[in-house]
């Protein structure tokens, strides 16, 4: 019961709310705190007194979606995508660190970009990334983009905090985020949002392409398919 309400709430977790949303008694919410802190399943928040989903629940969170019947499923989904616009589509979940790669489906052109299942990218410069930050209450982005220096991963990347959140703000209004070359030279990508029940992120879906082929301008064009896509995944995880 307390790591779904963690898990439900999508923000770090005070022992107080958990007291009051499950109606268990204080030293019973400490103890079970306690535990699943021990045990990986929580991890305490910068605050030092609240609580967040912890490396196992978060594994448990991508083994759940990558079971084999769901796989097939999403795979196909992708797959469609992919075939629409031609290039590479991705689906990438939030780790604490940056943007996971879970499902992919390669172009069929020889030209393309190497980022296999299970790379992480950061969240600042990626179209996936970009599109998880746009999602995040203020106090919560600006702890996380304050926490480490933002590398500069190309001429393009975008290091300086007001105008990335500028940048968001843009990308939360339009529902869709743009990488135009700051990951990767060479690189351009597009990235929508997949959803859960309550109308939060769950994951993202993304494609991309060598600038030799696609400018960012025309994969914009494909971003109804990518919308698409996103809807059917999000019936797929929570129908």
């Amino acid at each position: 019961m307390v790591m779904e309400e963690v898990a439900r709430r999508g923000v770090a977790v005070k022992p107080v709310d958990l007291i009051d949303a499950l109606g268990l008694p204080k030293p019973t919410v400490h103890r079970l705190l306690q535990t699943a802190e021990a045990e990986g399943f929580l991890q305490r928040d910068l605050d030092g007194r609240s609580f967040g989903p912890g490396p196992r629940l978060r594994a448990l969170a991508v083994s759940t979606i990558s079971s084999e019947h769901l796989r097939t499923a999403r795979l196909a989904i992708l797959r469609g995508v992919a075939e629409q616009i031609g290039e590479t589509c991705n689906l990438a979940t939030p780790d604490r660190e940056g943007m996971t790669y879970l499902d992919r489906v390669e172009t069929e052109w020889p030209l393309r970009i190497q980022l296999p299942i299970g790379t992480q990218v950061p969240f600042h410069c990626t179209a996936s990334g970009k599109m998880y930050l746009s999602t995040l209450r203020p106090h919560i982005l600006r702890s996380l983009l304050a926490a480490r220096p933002l590398e500069k991963r190309t001429g393009r990347t975008l290091t300086d905090l007001e105008k990335i959140r500028a940048e968001l703000e843009v990308t939360r209004q339009r529902g869709y985020s743009t990488d135009d070359e700051e990951f990767m030279d060479g690189m351009t990508a597009l990235a929508v949002p997949v959803l859960d029940t309550q109308g939060k992120l769950l994951a993202t879906l993304s494609a991309h392409a060598p600038m030799q082929r696609r400018r960012l301008s025309e994969l914009v064009a494909y971003l109804p398919a990518l919308r698409k896509g996103a809807e059917a995944l999000t019936t797929l995880h929570t129908g």
